[in-house]
């Protein structure tokens, strides 16, 4: 049998939260003692920014604090403005807005239309369209500014710039033409084409920056935002993937709890969540690879250790922020058809959301 993972897509440091024993689905007490992610600072202006990721240390934490041994079944967002006092900026490509106020700005139509038409690059599928919004989502990477409204030039630099990169939001930024201060303001305005990058995935609800922000008095805003998120499952040697949507997996509670009557070990091993660090279903991976030569070195005093075949992995969503990346291992495949688990509410009536999910399969591990 092929085994699988299933993914749903996402800063130096990782943050494991404490171990769980076995309970299959979404365990809102495991996100909630999970560590809260760290808030991106984009700077706003003209300057390219990037952020960088310990991949090697991330993928070693993964493997610390393994999960019990049971026995194998029987059956962001702080904003930074970099520039000197009244330091004049580089002028933007895209649309002079006149007037030359926030509203005719967020209301222009040019803005609009562009944002509207613009093509769905090929390997993504397209989350959201023509906001007044840009994102404020998981694993924040960089941006650059661009001469044009290019989605599949955004999409060739997440695919081949930016590691890690999963998704990315294309937009219009209404900046000033010097740096906001005593002497100047709020000056006149340039029309920025901005790609911002990110290692989780985008949606219409990571849109949350719709206020904008203030430099002195000059008002920064935010017209014709797109976002995109990559069809494909990131690479895992070892592994084999396929997309679930916005789902993850809902095993059947015979399978997870032992067989009929509870007996013998289930086919859930456990979870475990990740923050501090873009989507990478490595980490996962490594999990599964570690638990797996923990379980063999440590058996059950009866029956075999379970193995870990297959895991899902994707971006929570609490009240719509990311919390982290989930992972949850099992002993066996289960194909998209399981796929059924999207949102749940804890007692606390707090929406719980996965999104943008995929399979992976163990080939390592039959």
């Amino acid at each position: 049998m092929k085994s699988t993972v299933a993914l749903i897509q996402p800063l130096i440091a990782l943050a494991i939260a404490g171990i769980v024993h076995p309970r299959q689905g979404i365990d809102t007490s495991l996100v909630d003692s999970a560590p809260s992610p760290t808030s991106a600072s984009i700077p706003i202006g003209p300057t390219a920014d990037t952020t960088s990721y310990d991949l090697s240390q991330a993928t070693q934490s993964a493997t610390l604090s393994l999960l019990p041994v049971q026995t194998e079944p029987t059956s962001h967002k702080g904003v930074e403005a970099r520039q000197t006092a009244c330091q004049a900026n580089p002028t933007g490509a895209g649309p002079t807005v006149s007037p030359d106020t926030d509203s005719a700005f967020t209301s222009n139509v040019a803005f609009s239309t562009i944002a509207s038409a613009a093509p769905v690059p090929t390997g993504y599928n397209q989350t959201f369209v023509n906001l007044r919004a840009r994102s404020e989502a998981f694993g924040y990477l960089g941006f650059v500014i661009v001469d044009s409204y290019d989605t599949a030039g955004c999409a060739d630099q997440c695919d081949t710039v930016f590691e890690g990169c999963q998704s990315f939001n294309i937009f219009f930024e209404r900046d000033p033409v010097v740096a906001p201060a005593r002497g100047c303001r709020d000056p006149p305005s340039t029309t920025n084409i901005k790609c911002v990058f990110w290692g989780g995935d985008l949606a219409a609800g990571t849109a949350t920056n719709v206020n904008g922000q203030f430099l002195v008095d000059f008002h920064v805003v935010v017209a014709g935002s797109n976002g995109y998120t990559r069809i494909a499952a990131p690479d895992v040697p070892g592994y084999e993937g396929e997309p679930t949507g916005n789902n993850t997996i809902d095993a059947p509670p015979q399978d997870t709890n032992g067989g009929r009557g509870g007996r013998g070990g289930g086919t859930y091993i456990g979870s475990r969540i990740f923050t501090d660090t873009f989507f990478d279903p490595g980490l996962c991976a490594a999990l599964c690879d570690a638990q797996n030569r923990y379980n063999l070195a440590h058996p059950p005093p009866r029956g075999q250790p379970q193995i870990c075949r297959f895991f899902t992995t994707y971006i929570i969503y609490r009240n719509g922020e990311p919390v982290g990346q989930y992972c949850a291992l099992y002993t066996r495949y289960y194909p998209p058809s399981f796929a059924t688990n999207s949102v749940r509410s804890s007692s606390e009536r707090r929406r719980w959301l996965s999104a943008n999910g995929n399979l992976l399969g163990n080939t390592k591990w039959r």
